[in-house]
This record gives C-alpha cells, sequence and structure tokens, in this order.
C-alpha cells in the first residue's frame, strides 16, 4: 500500500536533520533528530548524537523499537545488556562500524575520543525511551533496601542528586573524570565479546 502523503502533490521529500535540537549539553555535547514530524514521509526516524571524549549517552531502553547506532566520526564504546544470557556486552566500535541494540534491552555507549558523531536509526518513526536516570529516581529508598539490601538513606541521597532530564552525562558540576567514565581499560576490539557479570 502506497503511504497517502506520497499521493501529495506537495510531498515533502528533504529535510534538515539538525533543525530540531532533542537535547543540548553544552555547544560540544548536543542531539538533533529527524522523525515523521519533521519529514512526514520518513517510515523510521533518526537521533544525530555529538559528544567530546568521556561523554556518556545515559543508559536507557526502548520498549517500541530497535536501535541501530552508526559510527560517523570518532571511537565509542557502546554496552547492552543481554536479558537472556544476563551478560553485559561491549563494543569498541570506529567510523562505519555499527552496534544494534535489541527492542527492550536496556544499553548505553561512551565517547572515547573528542569528535563523535553517531547517528542512531530506529525501525519505528518514534521511539519510546525509558532512561535509567528515571527507573532509580522513582525507585523509593524503601524498595531499594527491601529488593537489594541498600541502605534507605544513601540511596534517598544518591537518587536526589539525578538529573533525569540530562540525557548526556555526566552531569555537569558532577566533579567525575570524564577521561575514565566507561570503568574498564578496553582491550578489546570490534566484535570481541566482552560479557561482564
Amino acid at each position: 500500500m502506497i503511504n497517502p502523503i506520497l499521493k501529495s502533490p506537495n510531498v515533502p521529500l528533504a529535510a534538515d536533520s539538525n533543525a530540531v535540537v532533542n537535547y543540548r549539553r553544552d555547544p560540544n555535547n548536543y542531539v538533533t533528530q529527524l522523525f515523521g514530524e519533521q519529514l512526514p514521509t520518513i517510515e523510521n526516524g533518526f537521533f544525530n548524537v555529538y559528544l567530546s571524549k568521556g561523554i556518556i549517552v545515559q543508559p536507557h531502553w526502548h520498549p517500541n523499537v530497535t536501535e541501530m547506532v552508526v559510527v560517523i566520526s570518532g571511537e565509542i564504546t557502546a554496552s547492552v545488556f543481554n536479558p537472556f544470557t544476563r551478560e553485559r556486552i561491549t563494543y569498541r566500535l570506529k567510523p562505519g562500524q555499527v552496534v544494534v541494540f535489541p527492542k527492550g534491552w536496556f544499553h548505553w555507549f561512551v565517547a572515547e575520543t573528542d569528535g563523535v558523531y553517531v547517528l542512531t536509526i530506529f525501525d519505528q518513526p518514534t521511539p519510546d525511551i525509558v532512561f535509567g536516570a528515571d527507573f532509580l529516581a522513582a525507585t523509593p529508598p524503601e524498595v531499594a533496601h527491601r529488593a537489594y539490601c541498600l541502605d534507605e538513606e544513601a540511596y534517598a541521597k544518591a537518587a536526589a542528586s539525578i538529573q533525569n532530564d540530562a540525557i548526556l552525562g555526566p552531569n555537569i558540576g558532577c566533579g567525575a573524570g570524564v577521561s575514565d567514565i566507561s570503568g574498564e581499560a578496553l582491550p578489546h576490539q570490534l566484535l570481541n565479546r566482552n560479557p561482564k557479570s
């Protein structure tokens, strides 16, 4: 079946994928987008993600879409949690290399160099996103204690410091060194699976 928009005499076939800023941390770290709202003829959607070394796209998952990340410039470390094996799988990616995050799988990626530009393409026009920050901030301290034996006061203090709107982290002023934000030495190369328990 032909998309009804394609039958229009004034069908829009082009758009600027940098015209809509989705999130801006600072001038070097931001996300722009192109989805059906901007280009009705598109049957998928994508984010342009620009990052400096050490900046992370916070852990999140998509309940309705599969995401493909294409590295255009720079290098990233991408991690995904396999819900079937209960392992974290990590990939080091360079320009032209790709990683796929299946629908519903928890994932994140970190810029390992300055000048990172990645294209994150979704298999639906609009992705739903559940951020780890939202999940952590919404978990009551008594639940964290009952479920995981975490200290309620310490959990409440930690959760209160989470900035739910900080898609790119670490939060400005958090004091964490960004050079080691990925948390590992990363000796592996592309497609060498590195599950962590």
